[in-house]
């Protein structure tokens, strides 16, 4: 089997039986399971479809970006407010209009960006138009300027950390500190229910697979071929007559919108959104899952999201205080030990896939570089 359609099936596959066993067994079976893990699974592959963005424009244009938690977060926002919008009059303070935030904090009339979020199809068009847009105007300055390696990084850094704060202001009109919760329904149906989380997990395992297909599409094109080109020798390929900044720019804003998605897709199944998701450590934690995965793999960041955030599931469960200290030897000892990841020990590789990232020279190496140039 294809290592495509092998990541499809098991994506797909593990999903649909997780569903069969929550609903078609009973509670008592001891292959039941439950609602909270069917919940648990949803919210790893809504992280999945975060890292494979991430691995789009790291793995194959060499941009790595430390602010792609910004993206999830707004595509986070624009559901949230479908679902703040969803509540009506069943809110605390039962006003049919303004959600209870917003009552609470005196405000007299809603927002004008608020208008039309209690549509759905518009909510889900602002989900991936504001990060495209907020995207496309920071990648042509960044790019245009060619800004790159270290120094790029650290301003997608800023860029998340100054949407982070700004969120956290009340009078941004996005629930401040709080953020957005209390959700109800989502298209009529109860969030609480059973079927909907089930539902919900087979949307995000189908949203997943169709987006990591696209991902493979795109890398495995002409338009792919560059990618790598100037992930790999960027003066190289501006000298033969290509534009590095225009590639970069449209991968850059498809890797938002594929963050925004996962984004959208977190929110009912975790049932909050605040600022504390525009955290530089979420976009750090997103990188180690690449890193962990395999860099340049598209299915390894599936495969390293789902591993790392269970492990974080069960040390902060046991043992809260170790989980950092982990996560740190977990990135150290894969940068030293396993520059390409898991997937990269692995002969999953089919004939047409683009190379993966050269590995890091050795100190041997890089002093012999030194001593010709």
């Amino acid at each position: 089997m294809k290592a495509s359609a092998l990541t499809v099936f098991l994506v797909m596959g593990i999903s649909v039986l997780m569903v069969v066993l929550n609903l078609g067994t009973a509670a008592s079976s001891p292959v039941h399971v439950s609602t909270f893990m069917v919940s648990l699974a949803g919210k790893y592959l809504s992280y999945a479809i975060l890292a494979l963005s991430v691995d789009l424009v790291w793995g194959f244009v060499g941009i790595l970006t430390l602010g792609h938690a910004a993206f999830f977060a707004l595509g986070g926002y624009a559901m949230g407010m479908y679902l703040m919008r969803q509540i009506g009059a069943r809110g605390v303070y039962a006003n049919p209009i303004l959600p209870d935030f917003m009552v609470f904090l005196n405000y007299k009339e809603l927002p004008w960006f608020w208008y039309g979020f209690n549509w759905f199809g518009f909510a889900m068009l602002m989900a991936v138009v504001v990060p495209a847009i907020l995207a496309a105007v920071f990648g042509y300055l960044a790019f245009r300027s060619r800004v790159t390696g270290v120094y790029l990084s650290i301003i997608t850094q800023a860029l998340t950390y100054a949407l982070l704060l700004a969120f956290f202001r009340n009078d941004m009109g996005f629930g401040g500190n709080n953020g957005l919760t209390d959700f109800k329904e989502l298209l009529g149906f109860s969030l609480s229910a059973e079927t909907t989380r089930c539902g919900l997990l087979v949307v995000t395992a189908i949203a997943l697979s169709l987006l990591y297909l696209l991902a493979r599409a795109v890398t495995r094109s002409r338009f792919g071929k560059v990618m790598i080109a100037v992930r790999d020798a960027e003066s190289r390929t501006r000298f033969i007559g290509y534009r590095p900044e225009q590639y970069k720019l449209v991968v850059w804003v498809l890797s938002a919108v594929m963050a925004a998605i996962g984004g959208a897709l977190y929110v009912p199944q975790v049932g909050i959104i605040n600022p504390g998701e525009f955290a530089p450590a979420n976009s750090i934690e997103a990188v180690i899952w690449v890193a962990v995965g395999g860099r340049g793999t598209l299915a390894g960041p599936i495969l390293g999201a789902v591993l790392v955030n269970f492990g974080k599931t069960i040390l902060t469960g046991a043992l809260p205080e170790v989980w950092l200290f982990a996560l740190g030897a977990l990135f150290i000892v894969v940068t030293l030990f396993l520059p390409r990841g898991l997937l990269g020990l692995m002969p999953v590789r089919e004939k047409g896939d683009p190379p993966l990232p050269a590995d890091p020279p050795t100190p041997a190496e890089s002093a012999a570089k030194e001593a010709v140039s």
